[in-house]
């Protein structure tokens, strides 16, 4: 079933290269693949490993896990990180540097809920949770009664 998704991957692929305007030459080159196999990848008819779609994903200055969640690499369940992840690398307003601590923000709150809840959502806090899990942890840190 992963090859159906081939055909979306090689539609978005185009659609981001046309976005930073690239020609498919351009393309492969920055990314260090051949010409002919990109226009294969972008017609659906070759399925790239991680490490391609990782090449592709930092030539076209997108997150990788984008691409992977586009490839079938990534199942549903990680969408929402992916999209979470690509927004932030993709917001022109901030540079790399604060990119990159909000990456690190991110995850670090993702792993202390999953921990106070496993097998729960985020926003959802558990009987007895001490972090809360409300996703607000400057309130639970400075409010004792929470």
């Amino acid at each position: 079933m992963a090859s159906l998704n081939v055909g979306n991957l090689g539609e978005y692929l185009r659609e981001q290269r046309r976005t930073a305007q690239l020609t498919l030459r351009q393309l492969a080159e920055a990314a260090g693949v051949s010409n002919p196999y990109l226009s294969q990848i972008e017609r659906g008819l070759r399925k790239p490993s991680a490490e391609i779609l990782q090449q592709l994903a930092k030539a076209l200055r997108i997150s990788a896990e984008t691409l992977y969640v586009q490839a079938g690499m990534l199942d549903q369940r990680d969408r929402e990180e992916a999209e979470v992840r690509s927004v932030i690398l993709a917001d022109p307003s901030i540079n790399e540097r604060q990119k990159q601590v909000l990456l690190q923000i991110y995850e670090s709150f993702r792993k202390e809920n999953a921990l106070a809840t496993p097998g729960t959502a985020p926003e959802q806090s558990g009987p007895g949770g001490t972090s809360g899990g409300t996703g607000k942890t400057d309130d639970d840190q400075s409010n004792p009664s929470s």
